[in-house]
C-alpha cells in the first residue's frame, strides 16, 4: 500500500475481535475510505483466525 495508513489505537481496548473490527471500521470511515476498500479490508481481515485479523489490521492501519 502506497498511501498513508490511518492511525488506530488498539492498545488498552478489549481484545475481542468484534471490538477491533468495529474500531478499525470507524477509523476507515473517518479516513474517507470508499465502501469498496472497507469491504476489501473487512473480508481479508475476517478470513482467518485472530492472529490473522491483527496482521491484516497492521497491514492496513498504523496500529498503536
Amino acid at each position: 500500500m502506497n498511501e498513508k495508513k490511518p492511525k488506530v489505537r488498539l492498545t488498552g481496548k478489549d481484545g475481542n475481535a468484534f471490538v477491533i473490527l468495529g474500531k478499525c471500521q470507524e477509523v476507515a470511515r473517518k479516513a474517507k475510505w470508499t465502501p469498496e476498500k472497507i469491504k476489501e479490508w473487512s473480508h481479508k481481515a475476517t478470513e482467518g483466525d485472530y492472529d490473522h485479523l491483527l496482521s491484516v489490521c497492521c497491514e492496513y492501519f498504523d496500529v498503536s
